[in-house]
């Protein structure tokens, strides 16, 4: 359970019961906005919605699934509410309840109360009889003449489909995906600071070792980044992207995108410092990368740099044996300052994602 704003008094009810161990798994109150951003790993437009209830839900569930190695029906509640407090409120006193069973639907329940007809403390009381209602609603448990609500109450309540945030990035409806360490995938994550960029078809140590050392190098979080489409390969589908994406599982923060090229990734992820090997940096200033345009490969640098976007790039060994650093490439002057290179003695490796799926 995942509470928030009011109706703690719930998890207090479920604990009064002997045996609660075998019930509740865990129970938090992220009552704090910068606590309920940090449970999420997003912050929500607001803090009192029915998204925000459904998202608590979901994550909840995800954790359940985490801490539970039972075969038994696992449930996600999330509950936020905006009840009487010290100061008048503006809006409506209310509550948003989700119960997330794992299944395509989540059950969702809004309740708006009118002002003035209860204090605090049977508004809170109201909310925790309506919090365990819908759980023994999703439990398949009958409660007949329980609720406290009266006429001047109004309840809704609905089923809402799960979406699957891979399949809606695949077919063009959002732009962005970020998948989280424990697996949650969230539509509006913060911008990150700097993205490894590539396949990773298979994920190695050596990407993981560049992406440390452009942490050392940036003083940033590094992340990595999957684009769904490629300018010369056909789409990847859903499996392969989440076979791609378990290889992160509880180690790194993965963005998926719809941004083949390094300008569409630039206008999708601005401000970001893109972590690549010199390999994909002599592609990026190579007119021939661009119909043979030496001004269409300019403009393209233009725009990444007016999106405030920089490349750090690693040396890499290529097919005909060279090493090959940002030195060995042809940068145009006027677009030297964004490229840095790293150092060969931080960071030198052989490891390819083609070998190691040749051999």
């Amino acid at each position: 359970m995942a509470i928030t704003g009011g109706g703690s008094g719930a998890i207090a009810e479920l604990l009064c019961v002997p045996g609660g161990s075998r019930t509740l798994i865990e129970a938090i109150v992220p009552y704090d906005f910068a606590a309920l951003a940090e449970f999420l790993g997003t912050e929500p437009e607001s803090a009192c919605s029915p998204e925000t209830a459904v998202a608590m839900a979901r994550r909840a569930r995800e954790i359940a699934a985490r801490l539970c190695h039972e075969e038994v029906p696992l449930v996600g509640v999330g509950v936020t509410a905006s009840l009487v407090s010290d100061r008048p409120k503006k809006g409506k006193h209310r509550c948003h309840i989700a119960i997330d069973c794992g299944r395509s639907t989540i059950i969702s329940r809004s309740i708006m109360l009118k002002k003035g007809e209860r204090d605090r403390a049977a508004e809170e009381e109201l909310v925790a009889r309506e919090i365990l209602l819908a759980l023994a609603e999703a439990s398949g448990v009958q409660c007949a003449n329980a609720t406290l609500l009266e006429a001047s109450d109004e309840l809704s309540g609905s089923l809402l489909p799960v979406p699957d945030v891979v399949f809606q990035l695949l077919d063009g409806r959002i732009s962005r995906v970020t998948a989280l360490p424990d697996g949650q995938m969230v539509t509006s994550a913060a911008l990150p600071r700097a993205v490894v960029a590539g396949s990773f078809n298979p994920l190695h140590d050596a990407h993981l070792a560049l992406a440390q050392v452009a942490c050392e190098i940036l003083q940033t979080p590094v992340s990595f980044e999957i684009s769904v489409l490629n300018v010369d390969k056909p789409p990847l589908h859903v499996g392969e992207v989440r076979r791609r994406l378990s290889q992160f599982a509880w180690r790194h923060r993965v963005e998926l995108t719809r941004a083949p090229t390094f300008r569409e990734k630039g206008v999708l992820l601005p401000g970001t410092t893109f972590v690549v090997g010199a390999d994909t940096a002599e592609r990026i200033v190579q007119p021939k990368y661009y119909g043979a345009s030496d001004s269409a490969m300019r403009a393209a640098l233009g725009e990444i740099a007016a999106c405030g976007c920089q490349f750090l790039v690693a040396g890499r060994a290529v097919a005909d044996g060279r090493f090959l650093t940002l030195a060995d490439l042809a940068v145009p002057t006027e677009f030297n300052s964004l490229f840095t290179s790293i150092p060969v003695g931080r960071f030198r490796s052989e490891l390819s994602s083609t070998r190691l799926r040749q051999d």
